[in-house]
């Protein structure tokens, strides 16, 4: 199974949770994420193994038979490859409220595809829009087939190794339950669970640094890299509200926010990567976070 989402909607501890909730009802069971630029809503991808054999094999699952998808924006980003390695039998789950079609919009996908609106649960059950690493395991869980309470114990476990509350980890799991049980899940290829596919062994090949390191020729070319195709949500600015104080200009991490000479902020949204730090940090509360969703999807990556 391969998990692919934002950094900060939990796809790492989705992943650990699908293993745990395997392991739990009897599986061996093996995870590993893999980050990228190691930034909030930067692309990020983990791995989970589930065997009734040992598990021999490491590393990334280049051929899933599941691929959890937890913010259908990152289908149309090349650089998160979600779409890598997936065959004709994979199944494809996609967060996203919006119909399959205009998930694929000018795409085909000839797989069985999943949708749910994991999001919009977390909004409504937990109340609040960041890691919805419960709600994806969950998915993920019903569709290789582990049991409930295996998945509840799952996100007991997890949860509780990260420091969240009993009181948050059982709004967790009840929200889990309800996306566990609201799914109807698709077939996996027939004959993936515990069998482990034959692997190729590979001696790679080492290139001088010259040739074997990356080279940036140009300086100062940041700025063509649109990080707004990382955002799940949006900063929005309540004008009335602004009492011009430069908090959100001071904290805000990359530097996309700028002030008018009424000491308003003007949001760039092409490179805003929806960190929500500066809406954290609005003491009148006049930026507040919605949800995109405007469009086919929420954003075209660039």
């Amino acid at each position: 199974m391969r998990f692919h989402g934002r950094g900060g909607q939990g796809a790492k501890t989705a992943s650990r949770i699908l293993g745990t909730a395997a392991f739990l009802s009897g599986f061996q069971a093996q995870d590993a994420p893999i980050y990228g630029a190691e930034r909030r809503g930067a692309p990020v991808a983990a791995f989970t193994r589930i065997a009734r054999r040992p598990i021999r094999e490491r590393g990334v699952i280049a051929h899933p038979d599941l691929v959890v998808v937890a913010d259908a924006s990152l289908i149309s980003d090349p650089t998160a490859h979600v779409m890598d390695g997936i065959r004709s039998d994979t199944a494809v789950f996609v967060n996203s409220p919006l119909s399959k079609s205009q998930v694929w919009e000018g795409g085909s996908f000839p797989g069985p595809i999943m949708m749910l609106d994991l999001t919009g649960v977390a909004l409504e059950r937990l109340g609040k829009r960041e890691a919805i690493s419960a709600l994806l395991g969950a998915v993920a869980a019903r569709v290789v087939g582990v049991d409930e309470a295996s998945l509840r114990g799952a996100i007991g476990r997890e949860l509780t190794d990260l420091g969240v509350s009993a009181e948050a980890i059982e709004r967790n799991q009840a929200a889990a339950d309800f996306c566990y049980r609201s799914l109807t899940p698709a077939p996996l290829p027939a004959g993936s669970a515990g069998q482990g596919a034959k692997t190729r062994l590979q001696t790679p090949v080492y290139e001088s640094p010259t040739l074997g390191t990356a080279h940036i020729g140009a300086s100062a070319n940041s700025v063509l890299r649109e990080t707004g195709g990382w955002r799940t949500f949006r900063p929005v600015l309540i004008p009335n509200k602004c009492n011009g104080c430069w908090l959100c200009f001071a904290f805000c991490p990359d530097g996309v926010i700028a002030m008018t000479a009424e000491d308003k902020p003007v949001i760039d949204y092409d490179h805003c990567k929806g960190c929500q730090i500066c809406v954290q940090e609005c003491p009148t509360h006049a930026l507040v976070a919605e949800r995109e969703q405007e469009g086919a999807a929420a954003w075209r990556a660039k």
